[in-house]
């Protein structure tokens, strides 16, 4: 693939090497509020505020960390920036390369879409929060349409490569432009569409709609590869393919538990995602992928 030297977009939220911990309110009641607000202000309570003060004066320890801590939880969240992260040489390319495939599809889709709004790319190591709630790397790529991000360990790409077979920069390149095909879905109030049936159907019902707004943003993400032909170079078509293949929800299904339920597909099929991509590749016409008014998919 063709992307050394070509522009790299801005909207790139670098948060390698950062980690964040913390506890919620856990099993704290509010009930309890009232007794501990009298137990403060007793003599006993005085005596312990001041023990917390002295141990705190003495540890460096924050006084309402640890009362909070021991009132079971106190909702405390701490941040660790280890400064300025360095990736290896690897890891650096991967982070340049994805924000070039980035300013690809924001070209393409200013391009294609009357009042564009471009999402951001969260690059994260391990764990990330997003408006969607908190994420691991094993969640995988996903898009957050809360707060119009992507977010990517790139770590992803490794586990593509060696536990899914699927290598390849234009296989890099398609995870990326699928998840823009999902901001796209949610600028055009498809995503609000189908989340409005999530409590009006039944579990396997509403798997059926999320089948199709999956391929409908792998037939998106073919959409800008025919838009991006001038950095393609031979194979990268049937990289992207084969990654497509690699997530089928039954390839994934059979490789984990050695057998497959239709009933739980949220992704689609192999065959099926591999057949909306390269039909959005071989039209490049967005008009063309009404995932939810096909017959068969």
């Amino acid at each position: 693939m063709k992307w050394q030297g070509r522009r790299q977009s801005s909207n790139v939220d670098d948060q390698r090497g950062r980690s964040s911990s913390g506890r919620g309110i856990g099993g704290f009641s509010p009930m309890l509020l009232g007794p501990i607000i009298k137990l403060l202000f007793s003599k006993v309570g005085l005596v312990i505020v001041g023990l917390f003060l002295v141990f705190s004066f003495v540890t460096g320890n924050n006084p309402l960390t640890l009362i909070g801590n021991l009132l079971g939880g106190g909702g405390v969240t701490q941040t660790t920036n280890s400064g300025n992260y360095e990736g290896t040489a690897e890891e650096n390319e991967l982070a340049d390369f994805s924000a070039v495939i980035l300013a690809s599809t924001e070209d393409v889709w200013n391009n294609t879409l009357q009042n564009y709004r471009e999402p951001t790319l969260v690059l994260f190591t391990g764990y990330v929060s997003s408006a969607c709630g908190s994420a691991s790397s094993a969640t995988g790529p996903f898009y957050c349409p809360g707060d119009e991000k992507l977010y990517l360990d790139l770590s992803f790409f490794e586990e593509m490569e060696r536990q899914m077979n699927a290598p390849g920069d234009f296989a890099q390149a398609y995870v990326i432009a699928h998840e823009v095909g999902h901001h796209i879905q949610k600028l055009m109030g498809t995503t609000a569409k189908i989340d409005r049936l999530r409590g009006q159907l039944s579990e396997t019902e509403f798997n059926k709609y999320s089948v199709r707004l999956e391929l409908q943003a792998d037939f998106l993400a073919g959409v800008w590869a025919n838009r991006s032909k001038q950095m393609m170079e031979n194979g990268d078509l049937e990289e992207a393919l084969n990654a497509a293949n690699a997530i089928g929800d039954d390839r994934l299904q059979k490789q984990s538990t050695g057998r497959v339920v239709p009933d739980s597909f949220t992704h689609g099929t192999s065959a099926q995602r591999m057949r909306w991509f390269k039909k959005g590749f071989e039209t490049g016409d967005i008009s063309q992928g009404d995932t939810f008014s096909a017959e068969s998919l």
